[in-house]
């Protein structure tokens, strides 16, 4: 009885991602071919609070992983749910970053990882896995997030002279010391540390897909 509500509610979850994710390439895709780049400047109004709403549930991934129900490795997948969620706290926070077409095609490169991986998450619940699905998913699926990172270093940059000219977003702690941080300071350091993380994530990423084609590789001799 354990193990049946573990599998619905893990295909429950898997299956609301895919059509979240669905639901958004396919709102930006029918707005571009409708309004052309015009469409570019209101993605995040369009679209924002059912990505924001899918990227906050993929927290529930970390726990996930460490209960045992979803087996990967946790810190591509650490990595990838805490730079996802920042890089939206700060698009939520400045609207004039919201309206630039680099958030577009953020949000496009997110989706398509996603419904890279979903759809093999699904399959592999319903122990139904198909080479296909597998090969695409540790495939395309690293160089389309090296773009991704990329796109988010972008950005980072491009949000940069925002905080610099809004005070309000200094931050003053007292305790333990007393220090004053500015948030463009902090962004800097983001950049490289983003970069570090992107690139420890990449090999792990290499890793896991050699872990998984061998595994099947093996399954095809058996038979």
């Amino acid at each position: 009885m354990r193990l049946s509500i573990r599998l619905a509610y893990i295909f429950t979850y898997n299956l609301f991602q895919f059509c979240g994710h669905t639901w958004i390439l396919a709102n930006m895709m029918a707005r571009f071919l409708t309004f052309g780049r015009d469409a570019l400047a209101d993605t995040f109004y369009s679209v924002g609070v059912v990505m924001s709403l899918c990227q906050l549930l993929s927290i529930l991934e970390l726990f996930h992983i460490a209960d045992g129900i979803e087996k990967a490795r946790p810190l591509p997948r650490l990595v990838q749910v805490i730079e996802r969620n920042l890089l939206l706290v700060m698009v939520i926070m400045l609207e004039d970053v919201q309206s630039k077409p680099v958030v577009c095609v953020q949000f496009f490169l997110w989706n398509v990882l996603d419904l890279l991986r979903y759809p093999h998450e699904l399959l592999c619940v319903m122990d139904t896995p198909s080479f296909d699905m597998l090969w695409t998913r540790y495939t395309l699926w690293i160089p389309i997030y090296i773009l991704s990172v990329v796109t988010e270093g972008v950005t980072l940059y491009q949000a940069l002279p925002y905080f610099d000219s809004m005070g309000s977003y200094s931050i003053q702690l007292t305790v333990p010391v007393s220090a004053h941080i500015h948030l463009p300071i902090v962004l800097l350091v983001l950049l490289p540390a983003l970069a570090a993380g992107a690139s420890l994530t990449v090999w792990q990423l290499l890793k896991e897909r050699k872990q998984h084609l061998e595994k099947w590789n093996k399954k095809l001799k058996r038979k």
